[in-house]
């Protein structure tokens, strides 16, 4: 299977993404590194369950400008994604309705006569 370098790029985002929220939270925060990965999970993904919440005004500010760019990386990454599955099904549709139509242009043609 041949790898799309436009998902490794958008994966590659989203976790660096990831990772800059989670050291960014365990250092201004204080919170575990599970807590700041969850956080910042649930803030890209914009679930944002409440249970944790930036407590100072710098962590409110980078949270604030972490979540808009943060969701257009993740919208980014889903597109990308997407946008690839649908290029090979189409790939591979166009592929089963050339064999169709290569199979009915032979049976069409009588034996021992050429295709012009």
């Amino acid at each position: 299977m041949k790898v799309n370098g436009h998902i490794v790029f958008a994966l590659a985002l989203g976790i660096l993404f990831l990772m800059g929220g989670t050291f960014y939270y365990t250092a201004e925060e204080g919170w575990s590194h599970t807590d700041s990965f969850y956080f910042s999970t649930i803030t890209l993904t914009t679930i944002g369950y409440g249970d944790l919440h930036p407590t100072t005004d710098e962590s409110k500010i980078f949270t604030a400008l972490y979540t808009l760019a943060g969701v257009g990386v993740m919208l980014y990454l889903l597109g990308t994604v997407i946008a690839t599955f649908l290029f090979n099904q189409e790939k591979y549709f166009e592929k089963m309705i050339y064999h169709f139509r290569k199979q009915q242009d032979e049976e069409k043609i009588p034996k021992g006569k050429k295709k012009k």
